[in-house]
């Protein structure tokens, strides 16, 4: 009897569970989303779908992925569309998302990089070409 994935999970289907009582440390990719209840040390967690670090986890990985949710202890790097911090989570590590929210009771200690269609440094005059005359009060320059 052979094993053959006929199609790919939802994305937010939880797909991958590491229990309270387990710790995992390594590399892990799913198809669908991950539920961490336990300890995750040393590594990078990959998927197209959800992470979910609830109450009772413990990660020290780094995570690629679409959403993040935050409830327990998270030290690392996320570079995710969304991450919410939600109350209770403690976060210190570097967030690259296009989407962060952070409820009343959340810790983060840390590097928030917000990533999207937005100029670099929207406030800066943009700089006249390099034969420009300028006029300044009382003549040209």
């Amino acid at each position: 009897m052979a094993f053959l994935r006929q199609s790919r999970p939802a994305p937010d289907q939880i797909e991958v569970v590491i229990g309270r009582r387990a710790t995992f440390s390594g590399n892990l990719r799913s198809d669908g989303s991950i539920r961490l209840d336990g300890t995750v040390e040393g590594g990078l967690i990959e998927t197209p779908g959800n992470v979910l670090i609830t109450e009772s986890a413990r990660v020290m990985v780094d995570i690629q992925a679409k959403t993040v949710s935050i409830a327990g202890v998270y030290k690392g790097t996320i570079t995710a569309e969304r991450v919410e911090l939600l109350e209770g989570g403690r976060l210190w590590g570097a967030i690259k998302v296009s989407s962060f929210l952070l409820d009343d009771g959340a810790h983060f200690q840390g590097e928030l990089l917000m990533q999207g269609a937005v100029d670099d440094e929207p406030l800066l005059m943009p700089r006249p070409a390099a034969d420009t005359h300028i006029l300044v009060e009382g003549g040209k320059v």
